[in-house]
C-alpha cells in the first residue's frame, strides 16, 4: 500500500483522543474505515502503532517513535504550503501571532494598525494566551511570533530583546492621595488594590516584589481583564498596578512611582529555531522595531 499524509493524520488523531470512536468523529469518517486505514499504516510500516489491549488506545514504543516523526512531517509540510504562497511584494499572506495579555492592552492595536495601513493584504490572526502556551505554539508551528517575555525559554525557542517595560502603582486621575513623589512600597500595606488574577505572569511579577519587601497589600479586587482593572480605578479609590506603556495615553489613569521601584522586564520576541520565515513575518517584525523607536521604547 502506497503511504498517503492521511494515515499519519488517522495515527495522530488516534493518539490524540485515545480512542477510535472520538477520533473518527473528529475526522469525519466512519469508526471501520479509520481502523482499517490504520491497520493498512501498520502493515506498510511493519510494526504495531497502537495498543488496544487497554481501556484507552494508545501508542507503542514503536508507535511513539513513527508519531515524532510524522508529527515533523506534517509540520515540515505546512510550512513549505506557506512558503509557497508567499509573497514577497506582501500583496497577500498571513501572519499568526500571539501575545501575553497585558500586549493587548497598549501593543497590539497600534501594530496592527500599522500592518493594516502598510499592507492591507496581509491578515493576521492574533491570539491571546499564556507565555509556555505560546512557546509550546511555536514550536507545533501553530504560530509564527509570540511577543512576551525575555527569561527562561523552552529549547528551541529563540527571542529577541525588543524593550524594558516598566511598572507602577496607577490610580484614578486627580487622586487628592496622589503626590509626585514615589511612594513607599510600605505605605501599600495601607491601601486597597485592586491586581489581576494569579494566572497572569504580570500578577506573580507583582506578588513577588511585595514578598521581596514583606509587604501583604489589602487586595479588594481581582481582575483577569486589564480593561476590566482601569475602569475600576477610574471609578474607585482602589489602585492597580500596571505597565507604565498602558498609562502614558490614557487621560484618566496616573502612574505613582514606589520606592523601591518595581523591577522592570525585557519585552521579546519569540520564534522557534530555524523556522521558516514569510515575507508576513518579516514585513511584521519591521513594523515592530519601528513602533518600539517612534514611541521611545528604550532599554532600562
Amino acid at each position: 500500500m502506497a503511504l498517503e499524509l492521511r494515515h499519519l493524520r488517522y495515527l495522530l488523531a488516534v493518539a490524540e483522543h485515545a480512542n477510535f470512536t472520538r477520533a473518527a468523529e473528529d475526522l469525519r469518517i466512519s469508526q471501520p474505515t479509520l481502523s482499517q486505514q490504520i491497520k493498512q499504516l501498520e502493515l506498510t510500516v511493519g510494526a504495531q502503532l497502537l495498543d488496544r489491549t487497554g481501556r484507552t488506545v494508545r501508542l507503542t514504543d514503536a508507535g511513539e517513535t513513527y508519531a515524532h516523526y510524522a508529527r515533523r512531517a506534517l509540520r515540515d509540510l505546512a510550512a513549505a504550503e506557506r512558503a509557497v504562497l508567499d509573497v514577497a511584494d506582501l500583496s497577500r499572506g498571513h501572519l499568526r501571532l500571539a501575545l501575553t495579555p497585558t500586549f493587548t492592552a497598549y501593543l497590539i492595536g497600534p501594530l496592527t494598525a500599522e500592518l493594516h495601513t502598510r499592507h492591507p493584504g496581509i491578515t493576521l490572526d492574533v491570539r491571546e494566551m499564556t507565555q509556555d502556551r505560546i512557546e509550546a505554539g511555536l514550536l507545533a508551528d501553530d504560530l509564527d511570533l509570540g511577543i512576551a517575555f525575555h527569561g527562561p525559554h523552552l529549547p528551541g525557542i529563540t527571542a529577541t530583546a525588543l524593550f524594558t517595560e516598566t511598572l507602577s502603582l496607577v490610580t484614578g486621575a486627580d487622586r487628592p492621595d496622589t503626590g509626585e513623589e514615589p511612594l513607599p512600597v510600605r505605605d501599600l500595606a495601607e491601601r486597597q488594590l485592586a491586581l489581576l488574577s494569579g494566572d497572569f505572569a504580570t500578577r506573580g511579577h507583582i506578588d513577588a516584589y511585595f514578598a521581596t519587601h514583606k509587604v501583604q497589600p489589602r487586595i479588594a479586587v481581582e481582575a483577569n481583564s486589564i480593561q476590566a482593572l482601569t475602569e475600576i480605578v477610574q471609578r474607585t479609590t482602589l489602585a492597580t498596578v500596571l505597565p507604565d506603556a498602558i498609562t502614558h495615553d490614557h487621560p484618566h489613569l496616573t502612574p505613582v512611582p514606589l520606592e523601591p521601584a518595581l523591577p522592570a522586564r525585557t519585552v521579546a520576541l519569540l520564534q522557534r529555531e530555524n523556522a521558516y520565515r514569510s515575507a508576513a513575518t518579516r514585513a511584521f517584525t519591521h513594523l515592530t522595531r519601528d513602533h518600539i523607536r517612534n514611541r521611545g521604547y528604550t532599554f532600562a
